[in-house]
């Protein structure tokens, strides 16, 4: 560690929090641990203190060092870096992701509270990111189906007074400032205050777009007791981009991404926009009731104000120069959230049976209205020989609806060691979720449906010795029929019950050194009454019945030498309909392989360099031959550091450093990106 660059630690106020049972008193609220790229323990997994290596699922860590040294500004670039998850377009407005063969815009959590609104999470002010694979609804309820991801805040510490500063800008002309102050008020209590101010540029015609964001975060140690207040504003504006349709190819083949067309906006500039604030306050209050009794509470009150107007192509290119049928709509959404959740962790010995208990509530209230208006275009076309914008008019509503879903949960959870070498994780989780709506169109429709459902995990870890552990899980999750959002529910759909996701796991983690670890995963991740976008209507669902992933996962994060860091992955996937081979899921690459290092040539200077790979996809699911597959792509990138003082360091990082012509993402086959060009980031930390 003395050969890191010593500027670069410093400049950055997130240095993780070291529990307490670990000796560290500064760190008021407890984040976890991690070394360089090496996450040693999570929180999140259990709920509860557990290191990564007695966790029996496969979990990869973004640590603030990595999200630094590649100056990562986005969910998308994080999980691209992340085998094993596949980034999704969103409709130009949210962040999307697939795991495990299951598309998600909601299995998105902060400090493991729900955070579920369709929106772009920014990083500025998270410690870390937490990939989790498989199902997790013994920890975060509903959904979790291929996994989730859990941003984990940065807090305040009385460690010292610490002012820290980032900017950067890019070859396409976005830049961004975001401030880091850390301050003790007294021997207990410290403020932290994270701001960001982001204009965004790309490559795209007519992108744009800008961001601002402030969270004060006040911590609070009182003895046994330890109180933290956060408040995050958050204002996001930005040109609504679904990018290129496809074309034909061969007679019975899926169309293929258009080409040539890689900076073409197929929408109308100055319509196509997407906007969102929020409001999100977080309070926590933690306790340690007796040496072995810990008590955890926290409550998130969020309010987001969310819209997003778009034209699209909503159809094949006739020809290389020919014509693309384009459609349009506005979408605005209203989401109040209140989630409460107290969770006790009691640690007691059972003659030589070591035991650590997990009893836990969750409360949550979540009030939604959403409209549609379908637009009317001056031309339905967009002619690629002679490009003309076309003009939009609003149409009368086309859904109005406002829904209520309020759910309860209680679980329990045993972490069981029979000595030295083996352990077992074994609970319940207890759901009831209800929602009750309207149908504000026409005659109102009510809806309404309540599920109460018990989801079981087990797992066995077996430790031949310490700095190893051989595991196998099963775990179960649902999603209720009304989705990720609580948009509506039809007649048919109140009478179905919700989606289940079955996973079996079984793996390898190996702590080489302290300081490294190898991962091995198999898993079988099968999904009953199952959903998905309808390729021929991207605003409907179809039944297909049952899903099945199978896939293997291998990792290895940590440091290689004093000087070399690593976080490398390669994942195989094979995502198909049950029963029917023919079938492929969407967004799911059978090959995905992501390594990125970081050497340290002296004190002073480092180079990184880091590579992507993915195999070819189907931008939807393979019903008919008119799917789109996306072709497979390789693009490397690379970074440089210099340490110019004690307090201020430089880096240089470029992206897709061979200009290779690529296709990063999709939402459906005629919404999908064209990846960047050849670009480059200037950034500059300073801090005193």
């Amino acid at each position: 560690m003395g050969t890191a660059l010593p500027a670069i630690a410093a400049v950055s106020l997130a240095t993780p929090a070291v529990a307490e049972e670990y000796g560290d008193t500064t760190e008021i609220m407890v984040i976890g641990q991690a070394d360089g790229y090496l996450a040693a323990e999570s929180i999140t997994a259990t709920k509860s203190d557990t290191p990564l290596l007695d966790v029996p699922q496969s979990i990869t860590v973004v640590t603030r060092e990595r999200l630094d040294d590649q100056s990562l500004h986005s969910m998308a670039d994080v999980l691209r870096y992340v085998p094993g998850a596949t980034v999704g377009q969103g409709e130009g407005n949210r962040d999307q992701i697939t795991l495990r063969g299951q598309n998600t815009s909601a299995d998105f959590f902060l400090d493991g509270v729900r955070d579920d609104v369709q929106y772009f999470r920014s990083l500025y002010n998270i410690e870390r990111v937490e990939v989790l694979k498989g199902p997790f609804a013994l920890i975060f309820g509903r959904g979790g189906s291929g996994g989730i991801i859990n941003r984990v805040q940065k807090t305040p510490s009385t460690k010292a007074l610490e002012l820290g500063g980032v900017a950067s800008v890019n070859s396409f002309g976005a830049w961004d400032v975001s401030a880091d102050v850390n301050t003790p008020l007294s021997a207990n209590a410290a403020f932290r205050l994270n701001a960001n101010y982001e204009q965004l540029n790309n490559h795209r015609s007519f992108f744009s777009g800008k961001r601002h964001a402030i969270n004060p975060y006040f911590a609070l140690d009182l003895g046994g007791w330890k109180l933290g207040i956060s408040y995050e504003y958050v204002h996001d504006d930005r040109v609504t981009d679904r990018g290129a349709p496809s074309i034909a190819t061969a007679p019975g083949q899926p169309n293929a991404p258009i080409t040539g067309y890689r900076d073409t906006f197929f929408g109308t500039p100055g319509v196509n926009r997407a906007g969102l604030v929020a409001h999100i306050v977080k309070a926590r209050l933690d306790a340690n009731l007796t040496d072995s009794v810990r008590w955890s509470n926290t409550l998130l009150y969020g309010d987001y104000d969310k819209y997003y107007t778009n034209v699209f192509a909503n159809g094949a290119a006739s020809s290389q120069t020919g014509s693309v049928a384009l459609s349009s709509y506005t979408d605005p959404t209203r989401r109040r959230n209140f989630i409460a959740q107290t969770n006790l962790v009691w640690d007691v010995n059972f003659g030589r049976v070591g035991n650590k208990i997990l009893l836990g509530l969750e409360y949550g209230d979540q009030k939604s209205t959403n409209q549609r208006r379908n637009g009317t275009l001056s031309s339905g076309t967009f002619n690629l020989a002679n490009i003309v914008y076309p003009t939009v008019t609003l149409g009368t509503l086309a859904r109005d609806t406002a829904s209520d879903v309020r759910f309860f949960s209680a679980y329990a959870q045993d972490q069981v060691s029979f000595g030295a070498h083996i352990d077992v994780i074994v609970g319940l989780r207890y759901d009831r979720f209800a929602i009750k709506g309207t149908d504000l169109i026409g005659t109102p429709r009510p809806f309404a449906r309540t599920d109460e459902k018990v989801s079981p995990r087990i797992g066995l870890i077996l430790k031949p010795q310490e700095n190893i552990s051989i595991y196998a899980s099963y775990s179960q999750s649902f999603l209720p029929r009304s989705g990720d959002q609580f948009l509506t529910l039809t007649a048919t759909q109140e009478n179905l019950e919700p989606e289940k996701f079955t996973n079996y796991e079984i793996g390898a983690k190996w702590d080489i050194r302290p300081d490294l670890n190898l991962t091995l995963a198999l898993f079988q991740l099968d999904r009953s009454n199952a959903t998905t976008p309808d390729p021929a209507n991207v605003t409907a669902t179809i039944n297909i019945g049952m899903t099945r992933t199978k896939g293997v996962e291998l990792a290895l994060t940590g440091r290689i030498t004093p000087r070399w860091q690593m976080s490398g992955g390669y994942t195989y996937q094979n995502a198909r309909l049950k029963g029917n081979n023919s079938v492929a899921l969407a967004q799911v690459p059978e090959h995905q392989f992501a390594l990125w290092n970081r050497y340290d040539l002296s004190r002073r200077l480092g180079a990184g360099l880091g590579v992507v790979h993915q195999s070819s996809q189907f931008a939807a699911i393979r019903t008919a031959a008119n799917t789109t597959r996306l072709p497979g792509f390789t693009r490397v990138d690379a970074a440089l550091f210099f340490n110019v003082n004690a307090r201020l360091a430089i880096q240089l990082n470029a992206e897709n450093l061979f200009d290779t012509a690529y296709f990063s993402d999709a939402h459906n086959n005629n919404n999908i990106s064209p990846g960047a060009p050849i670009n480059a980031r200037l950034t500059a930390r300073l801090n005193f």
